[in-house]
């Protein structure tokens, strides 16, 4: 087995994507981060792509680590995941954190721990994610409609992003919502005239798109504006012949209801370490 570490996400695609194609919504995550940056000329900083091969050269397992994030290993397998922490020990010997299936990354960290000394042994879980994909879709309703992004919602999406995932915004391009609007690809809930949720997806890669984010202000809360939204954005996706799916906070069993009763069925859960100082 060897690790090979790559700047370059166009390189990194052309290597382990007729790996991960495999099943892309396990691999959701990896993939359209590395389909937006091979394509697109915003990077602030240099990412950082592992690819794991076998004895024969062959990919067997994929991670990142994006610029001012935890290292991502995804649904690596754990008896990889030791091998991939070293790649990254050279690089990044100071980061923070690494993300993915609860027993890759619990040897990652563990492995981790032995090249940066007892003083950084220890580390605490922070989140954890669920994937889900949709089985069938049962629609659901709410008060007012659907429509899609206009460019007078720009703003207001800027806004509802910082209210709603303040952890997130650093992370996003400036223009994420002009690309948004550019792209089609985020659509407002709208009840008596006024906008009250928004919700936005990826576009697809191997068939497979990502729902979100999705976020309603709580003074629009409890009237079930999101389901009716997701589903509606759903259903556009299916129109398509794309196949949906979305990451839900676990801490968060409203959202997690909500999803199941649209036809979102649990895929695998990931859970967030980080590192000690």
């Amino acid at each position: 087995m060897s690790t090979r570490l790559t700047t370059d996400p166009a390189d990194f695609q052309a290597t382990v994507f007729p790996f991960l194609e495999q099943d892309p919504v396990l691999h959701t995550l990896i993939m359209s981060n590395v389909s937006d940056r091979a394509a697109s000329q915003y990077e602030p900083e240099p990412s950082y792509f592992v690819s794991v091969h076998d004895d024969a050269g062959e990919v067997t397992g994929a991670a990142m680590r994006t610029p001012g994030r935890r290292v991502y290993v995804g649904a690596l397998r754990a008896d990889l995941a030791a091998e991939v922490a070293e790649a990254y020990f050279e690089v990044l010997p100071e980061l923070g954190g690494v993300a993915g299936d609860r027993a890759a990354v619990t040897a990652f960290g563990q492995r981790w721990s032995e090249l940066s000394g007892a003083d950084r042994a220890p580390w605490t879980e922070s989140a954890g994610t669920r994937l889900h994909q949709l089985e069938a879709l049962t629609p659901l309703t709410a008060p007012g409609s659907l429509r899609p992004m206009r460019a007078t919602d720009v703003q207001l999406a800027h806004d509802w992003i910082l209210d709603g995932f303040p952890e997130e915004a650093p992370f996003l391009e400036p223009n994420w919502a002009e690309h948004k609007l550019a792209q089609g690809t985020l659509w407002i809930w709208e009840a008596n005239g006024e906008p009250v949720s928004m919700a936005a997806y990826r576009h697809p890669v191997f068939g497979v798109s990502r729902v979100g984010p999705v976020y309603t202000p709580p003074d629009h809360r409890r009237h079930g504006y999101a389901g009716a939204l997701t589903g509606e954005v759903t259903a556009k996706l299916l129109a398509q012949g794309i196949k949906p799916c979305l990451y839900t906070d676990l801490a968060n069993p409203t959202s997690n209801k909500i999803y199941a009763q649209l036809g979102y069925l649990p895929v695998t859960d990931f859970v967030d370490l980080i590192f000690a100082p």
